[in-house]
């Protein structure tokens, strides 16, 4: 199709080919896997079978490939800059995974590449279009929450990890693998602001030399007090989502919400009073709660967000529109990142 768009894949791991390749699949009007790279023989084998495509180890060749127009740099953290970096100057567009980088001034580097190529330079935050979090962002939009005061989001596992990314020299560590995911999250609902930033960071069951638990508390001036946990050390999760406001609030996970709210002026008038109260009783009304709910089935809900990102991203390549995950926005995720290491002397 004259329209598609040519995409080599480097990486082919659990986020290059479970994530996106098979995302890539399900979009053959608007992407072509062309080419990939991967240090492992047998699946680069397993790439061929599905794309029909060229195959690589080394990734230098494979962004030599004149007809990849997009490298999607899926390789393990800490190659996730340099890797960019070479893409963007070989004059390909890159979709980098998560994390951008291992610290900010990799972050930056990265930036100016995009800059000094005139090349697309995305990543891979498809937390930004997961259905949870899109529709959290229309109930607090519409008002009916009042002035939101705190927002919690959780990621709550219990069990000990022991793979690469449980390793500093990788990369790894639940902040820079999954924590990034929440923090963009809490970022959009404080907007420009700079938070301040506190963060506690532990090894609890990992048997990494990485952390494994991450509490990261945001504060900024005129927004919500944004609580972010993500722990494998929780053998009682909680709920996902947990927003308070002046006028109600909202609870739930991925898969289920649920917010009730009133009108405050259903409320009778009421003053401050500093006599005693009747009875020695503490002061109660009625709130005329209304309540509303909202649910996705797992099947709809896996993959959505994902299909999402790269469906904005063909807006962009093709049609001009505005790209939907800029570095700039996620390069403050790795502000924040850098200032829990400062805070915790990582």
């Amino acid at each position: 199709m004259a329209d598609q768009i040519n995409v080599g894949i480097a990486g082919l791991g659990r986020s290059g080919w479970n994530i996106h390749a098979r995302t890539l699949e399900k979009l053959p009007d608007k992407y072509r896997v062309v080419a990939v790279s991967d240090p492992i023989k047998e699946r680069l084998q397993e790439a061929m079978g599905k794309f029909g495509c060229r195959t690589y180890t080394d990734f230098n060749e494979l962004i030599e490939d004149k007809d990849v127009e997009l490298v999607v740099v899926a390789t393990p953290s800490h190659l996730h800059a340099p890797q960019t970096i070479k893409a963007l100057e070989a004059g390909k567009h890159v979709v980098c995974e998560k994390p951008m980088a291992t610290n900010l001034a990799e972050a930056d580097a990265m930036i100016e590449a995009a800059k000094r190529s005139g090349k697309i330079l995305t990543i891979f935050q498809n937390s930004l279009f997961n259905p949870d979090y899109l529709k959290i962002r229309e109930v607090i939009r519409s008002g009916k929450l009042g002035r939101i005061v705190l927002i919690k989001i959780y990621s709550h596992t219990f069990g000990r990890r022991w793979d690469w990314q449980t390793l500093k020299k990788f990369g790894g560590g639940e902040l820079r693998n999954n924590g990034v995911h929440l923090i963009i999250q809490g970022l959009t609902f404080i907007g420009d602001n700079e938070p301040e930033v506190f963060c506690d960071l532990q090894r609890t069951l990992t048997l990494g030399d990485a952390e494994d638990h991450v509490k990261i508390i945001l504060k900024a001036e005129n927004a919500p007090l944004i609580d972010i946990e993500v722990t494998r050390a929780c053998a009682y999760p909680q709920n996902t989502w947990l927003i308070m406001g002046t006028q109600g609030g909202l609870i739930g996970n991925r898969f289920s919400l649920k917010w009730k709210y009133f009108n405050p002026e259903e409320l009778p008038p009421r003053q401050l009073e500093t006599e005693p109260t009747p009875d020695r009783s503490y002061n109660v009304e009625e709130i005329p709660w209304k309540e509303e709910s909202w649910s996705i089935s797992e099947s709809e809900y896996w993959g959505a967000s994902a299909l999402m990102f790269y469906q904005k991203l063909y807006g962009t390549l093709r049609l001009g529109e505005p790209l939907a995950v800029t570095p700039e926005l996620v390069r403050r995720v790795m502000w924040v990142i850098e200032k829990c290491f400062e805070k915790c002397k990582v």
